[in-house]
């Protein structure tokens, strides 16, 4: 399950927070996330595939248009809850945000995820 759960994670930042098409980004998260499961990040807590869709296209939309997410370290995984140490900002350029993705994983998907921010950009 460790390498199941890190590769969740690096596609929940691929997929999921780099996707700008709502619609491609619900069907990753349909494959990534359990249905009933919760959002927590900044400022924003919901429940359920849709929400979490929503949730980011509002994030995306206050960040300017060429800011990606990478991953800065690799994904540890302990037990049920992994990390992924993100950044963020310009494409190519280095990350004027960083935060830390913290995911409960239940019946093989992300059951709970936790989004920290360590700077606003």
């Amino acid at each position: 399950m460790n390498n199941e759960a890190a590769q969740m994670m690096e596609d929940n930042l691929n997929q999921v927070w780099n996707e700008k098409d709502p619609d491609a980004r619900l069907k990753a998260i349909e494959k990534i996330y359990d249905p009933a499961a919760n959002l927590y990040h900044v400022g924003d807590q919901v429940t359920g595939l849709d929400a979490i869709n929503n949730s980011v296209t509002t994030t995306l939309k206050h960040l300017p248009a060429d800011f990606v997410f990478t991953k800065l370290k690799p994904v540890i995984i302990n037990n049920s809850i992994g990390r992924l140490i993100w950044g963020a900002g310009p494409k190519g350029e280095s990350p004027v945000a960083t935060g830390m993705d913290i995911a409960h994983f239940e019946n093989g998907k992300i059951k709970s995820l936790y989004v920290f921010l360590d700077s606003r950009p």
